[in-house]
């Protein structure tokens, strides 16, 4: 038991941490560069004058946001091949694209309805008002809606975040090489040792400093939008 805890050992341990948090790292800042506007989008989708459009919309988030994260990983990952629509690029390349894309699309959906939320919640008094000043609509979002909608979804909005940073988690199901997959691997014997088990317990550390770092921006976020009050 002692050589599992060597200096050696551990410093392997960590190299392999530290390599998995790298993919974890990338998922989450791809799936937030992603998210973000594409979730305003189906927002606008979801509120469209254009009922078709709106009700498809609506049905595509309905969809996305009542069946587990894990499934649409995996039916993004191996359906497009099974059914020879094309095919992912081969390695850990590919196994990321697809991640990303289903990340993306998951977020993207439980953020346009925070999005949703916020626009609907300005009154539509001001709203009349930018038009009696003579503004366009254009101009009425991005000078009055926008500005007060970011106060109102900024707290449900780190919430996401940080529920984003453990579900990254998730991208193992289908072999990518995160945090926790290479913590599990030292288990498996696939990274040269067998039976350590600490080394998965010690993923823990990179997600509650993660989420800690996290959580103290969306602080400061927060409390900077505070002269919209």
């Amino acid at each position: 038991m002692a050589a599992f805890f060597t200096s050696d050992v551990f410093r392997t341990v960590l190299s392999a941490l530290n390599s998995g948090f790298l993919k974890t790292l990338e998922l989450f800042c791809i799936t937030l560069i992603g998210a973000i506007p594409l979730g305003l989008i189906i927002s606008f989708g979801s509120m469209s004058r254009i009922p078709p459009l709106r009700w498809l919309t609506r049905t595509v988030v309905w969809i996305i946001r009542g069946t587990p994260l894990v499934l649409q990983i995996i039916a993004l990952f191996y359906i497009p091949g099974i059914k020879k629509w094309f095919s992912w690029p081969s390695g850990e390349h590919g196994r990321m694209m697809a991640v990303c894309v289903a990340f993306v699309i998951n977020y993207a959906c439980y953020f346009s309805e925070i999005y949703r939320g916020g626009i609907q919640s300005v009154p539509a008094g001001q709203q009349e008002a930018g038009q009696v000043l003579g503004m366009t609509r254009r101009q009425i979002f991005f000078r009055v809606t926008l500005l007060q909608m970011i106060k109102r979804i900024v707290p449900p909005m780190s919430n996401e975040v940080i529920t984003l940073v453990k579900d990254t988690s998730l991208a193992r199901v289908i072999a990518l090489q995160e945090v926790i997959w290479m913590g599990e691997s030292f288990m498996k014997g696939n990274q040269g040792y067998a039976g350590l088990v600490w080394p998965l317990f010690f993923t823990a550390v990179y997600y509650l400093v993660f989420s800690g770092i996290a959580t103290l921006l969306l602080n400061k976020l927060e409390k900077k939008l505070e002269f919209f009050r």
